[in-house]
């Protein structure tokens, strides 16, 4: 059956690059993942906030090294991106990240989470702002969203401090270890202005 439209982005617009480290004038710098990362992400998944949220932890430090080496394959897929988000020591700060990456709608979801040291100074929302303009301006994706649960108000404050605006509500839409989370979302089209 043919398709009436043409890809938002053609295939390779991720895997036909390297991709790209992100330095930002506030400090952070937005990097990929290396296998030495496995000690700093163990440590991070150790937070039961991030636990509760992410749905996850990480029992040992080969876990976590295959964690922080699979998102160099999940790039050349096209499927999923994530950065490391460090500061100027190369210090895990946090994750920032793209999933369910669709090229032909132009669309992908945004992930984040902040490391317990570095809660409270905004770098969550930095970071997110800063893969939103990549994503949007220099990749050319049309729209970037991102998904949280309603009982997690910090979640919510790093969307809007981003730049994300609030859509709307899916109900029952997520499943946590406490049971199903109504889930606000927020997004950014490429069109925005930027304020």
């Amino acid at each position: 059956m043919p398709v009436l439209t043409e890809p938002a982005l053609p295939p390779g617009a991720l895997s036909g690059r390297a991709q790209p480290t992100l330095p930002q004038p506030c400090g952070l710098v937005l990097r990929p993942w290396r296998a030495d990362d496995a000690a700093a992400v163990k440590d991070a998944f150790d937070c039961p906030q991030i636990q509760r949220w992410h749905v996850r932890r990480m029992d040992s430090l080969d876990e976590a090294a295959v964690w922080a080496e699979a998102w160099s394959l999940r790039w050349r897929a096209e499927a999923d991106a994530s950065w490391a988000v460090v500061g100027g020591d190369d210090e895990l700060l946090g994750q920032v990240g793209l999933r369910s990456v669709d090229l032909v709608e132009g669309s992908a979801s945004l992930s984040y989470w902040t490391a317990p040291r570095a809660r409270g100074a905004g770098a969550a929302a930095r970071a997110t702002r800063a893969l939103l303009r990549w994503s949007l301006q220099d990749l050319g994706l049309h729209r970037v969203f991102a998904e949280h649960s309603t009982a997690n108000p910090a979640s919510c404050r790093t969307a809007v401090r981003a730049g994300l605006r609030p859509e709307g509500t899916r109900r029952g839409a997520a499943l946590h270890a406490d049971g199903w989370h109504d889930m606000h979302v927020h997004s950014r089209l490429r069109t925005d202005a930027w304020v």
